[in-house]
């Protein structure tokens, strides 16, 4: 199985629930420290629904700016339908509603950050309450910040 993503995936969930995901909260006692590959491709195929299940359902409750430490912070609520779609592109729409609601955050360091915690924290950590973004921290790539646990620039304060 040659330059198969999943060692790296199981990683990489491991290191976020380690790190929170820019939680507050404790992490927990003990992570996986494997995930198992799908038995099959058709599997991962048939996770993909066909219909966007959420058309016309929002998947951002609300955005709130508060001031931490280190300086501006936007919570992004995200809502029950955003928390479960797999639709294809809902990461797009969701953003748009973000930027809809904090115009001010249109920025690409903090869509990477949306990205990363619509991605990751939704599978590390589920039911966090709100995913925060800071307009401060540097604006290294996609993939950096994932690198980061979606918090470049040092660990959420």
């Amino acid at each position: 199985m040659p330059n198969h993503p999943w060692p790296r995936l199981a990683a990489l969930a491991c290191a976020l629930t380690l790190a929170g995901c820019g939680s507050d909260a404790a992490p927990p006692a003990a992570a996986p420290s494997t995930v198992a590959p799908p038995t099959t491709t058709r599997a991962a195929v048939a996770a993909t629904p066909t219909v966007d299940p959420y058309a016309g359902v929002p998947l951002i409750e609300d955005v709130e700016w508060t001031t931490a430490v280190d300086g501006a912070r936007l919570l992004v609520y995200p809502t029950s339908a955003g928390r479960r779609t797999s639709y294809p592109g809902s990461d797009d729409r969701a953003w748009q509603e973000v930027v809809d609601a904090a115009p001010d955050a249109n920025s690409p360091g903090m869509r990477d950050q949306f990205i990363c915690h619509w991605v990751w924290a939704r599978l590390v950590q589920p039911d966090k309450p709100s995913w925060n973004l800071e307009p401060w921290r540097p604006a290294v790539g996609y993939q950096a910040t994932v690198d980061a646990s979606c918090n470049p620039g040092g660990p959420e304060r």
